[in-house]
């Protein structure tokens, strides 16, 4: 186990949203910009940033997590939220089942989604999208 004084402070990424999870010793709090997780809405994104917990078990009742998430739309604050979080229960148990066992539920726990959005070409009115010829 780490240190308890120690404050670890683990990040996530999923396309333009960006989470930063800072976890210290305490009871069990997870708090998202400062909102409880009972209050984040809707409720599916809020089991969604709770898998981590409940995989961990034991080892999260024990310390207090603060995400601050921005940018994005609210799928992809999850998503960078649950990989931050992930991560720093991870760094703090220094356990290898934890790892192995985020790894097994899904692999997202741990490694980042590295696709990002496609810019536009120049002088065009999409990522893909070819301007049509006119032959008349």
């Amino acid at each position: 186990m780490a240190s308890k004084s120690k404050v670890i402070i683990a990040s996530g990424k999923r396309k333009r949203a960006i989470a930063r999870a800072v976890l210290r010793p305490g009871k069990g709090n997870l708090k998202i910009n400062g909102t409880p997780i009972s209050e984040y809405k809707p409720e599916m994104f809020q089991l969604r940033l709770q898998e981590p917990i409940i995989i961990a078990g034991d080892i999260a009742q024990k310390v207090d997590i603060q995400v601050n998430i921005k940018g994005g739309g609210q799928s992809g604050q999850t998503e960078a939220g649950r990989l931050a979080i992930a991560r720093a229960l991870v760094e703090h148990s220094k356990s290898e089942d934890l790892k192995k066992a985020y790894l097994d539920y899904d692999r997202h726990l741990i490694v980042a989604d590295v696709r990002r959005n496609e810019p536009h070409k120049p002088n065009k009115s999409a990522p893909r999208a070819k301007r049509q010829k006119s032959y008349r």
